[in-house]
């Protein structure tokens, strides 16, 4: 899920994240090690808040009596515009935005508290290792081979002319969009109003809370912006637990800045355009570094005497060594592009020996769209393997 900072909301500045939903743990925070550059993305693999933002109480219409719920994605009635901080979100939209405060509010009575969003966003327990080869299964598996296969000769054409015009090889948006949504078949069915509304305003008590309602907040600004700028019911939106929409699973703040209208049709439709969702991945790799024509990770073997490449680990969202650097610092690499940068990445197996790689742009890259080791190296192998099976 792309994540990217709503274009119209200083206070968001403070995030780290331009996208995938992400500040949000992403959908497969569970991963691996998400090095964070944004205060804790979306993956924010990582993840007390002050009584500011934090409803001081929840409306009547939330206690055990009166609450009426519904099925988990669809969340329980209560009053929004009684939040004294929703009220304020109200007033900002107002007046930065022109919206009429009647229609904000016919809107928050028709939202939905969902506990369920709050639940799945909480970071997963730390109790068990990382585990690369079990990450790895959940999505280089038959189904997605087989469902890859199909999309990419069904939307050849689209994926040759978005490689030809980004540079994003086919490969590569064949893999995000099988992680993200396993081509079309799993968007989401939140309503993206109620997780955005209920993360907004309530998010669980962790150590980044603010900085994550605050994001939220954005995303839910964008949503309305959105929903306004397409003419559509807000409401009518949906998506993951965290409010990612479409084949490609773009935060709504990402569609508005970085969606493209690939099938022509003059419009930009990710819910329902596999071709737009082709072009808008291609286009966001693009903007967030892809370098035509260059690799994406190399496997290495790390000296264990010398142990100088320990330090460059967790450095970053960056490729930035050499690849002299590299060999002093007890790497063993295979032969490598002259001139390039690299980044050192450590991909965990439980208690089985940890896998060494070394990263390039590209691969940072893929880490914008979801900041996880553990999801850009599933994108480029759930890609080639897609490849391969195309070309049995």
């Amino acid at each position: 899920m792309p994540i990217s900072l709503p274009r119209l909301t200083s206070s968001l500045s403070t995030l780290l994240l331009a996208g995938l939903c992400a500040l949000a743990p992403a959908a497969h925070a569970q991963d691996g090690k998400p090095v964070e550059k944004k205060t804790q993305k979306k993956p924010a693999d990582k993840k007390a808040g002050s009584d500011k933002t934090k409803p001081k109480a929840k409306p009547p219409a939330k206690s055990a009596a009166k609450k009426k719920v519904v099925a988990d994605d669809q969340g329980e009635f209560v009053n929004f515009n009684d939040w004294k901080d929703v009220g304020r979100f109200i007033d900002e939209m107002v007046e930065r935005n022109q919206f009429q405060r009647g229609d904000l509010n016919d809107l928050f009575a028709k939202t939905r508290y969902v506990d369920s969003a709050i639940q799945l966003i909480k970071p997963a327990p730390s109790t068990k290792p990382k585990n690369w080869s079990a990450y790895r299964a959940r999505f280089v598996e038959p189904v997605r081979i087989n469902a890859g296969v199909e999309f990419w000769n069904t939307y050849g054409v689209a994926l040759a002319r978005a490689e030809a015009q980004y540079g994003v090889p086919m490969e590569i948006i064949v893999g995000i969009i099988g992680v993200e949504t396993v081509y079309g078949r799993n968007t989401g069915n939140f309503r993206v109003m109620d997780a955005l509304t209920t993360l907004a305003f309530d998010y669980p008590n962790t150590p980044n809370r603010e900085a994550r309602m605050a994001f939220f907040r954005g995303e839910l600004e964008n949503t309305l912006l959105l929903a306004r700028e397409a003419g559509i019911d807000p409401l009518t939106l949906r998506g993951s637990y965290a409010g990612a929409i479409g084949w490609p699973q773009f935060m709504p703040g990402s569609i508005r800045e970085y969606a493209v209208d690939f099938d022509g049709d003059g419009k930009i439709d990710l819910r329902n355009s596999p071709v737009d969702a082709i072009g808008s991945v291609a286009h966001y790799l693009s903007v967030h570094g892809w370098q035509r024509g260059e690799p994406v990770a190399f496997p290495v073997t790390v000296s264990a005497d010398n142990l100088q490449w320990q330090a460059m680990l967790n450095q970053g969202l960056e490729a930035k060594y050499s690849e002299d650097q590299l060999h002093a610092a007890g790497i063993s690499t295979p032969p490598l592009p002259a001139g390039q940068r690299f980044g050192l990445v450590d991909l965990q197996n439980g208690t089985g020996p940890t896998e060494y790689w070394i990263a390039t742009n590209n691969f940072y890259a893929i880490t914008q769209y979801n900041r996880s080791y553990f999801y850009a190296m599933s994108v480029a192998d759930l890609g080639r393997a897609v490849a391969v099976a195309r070309n049995r």
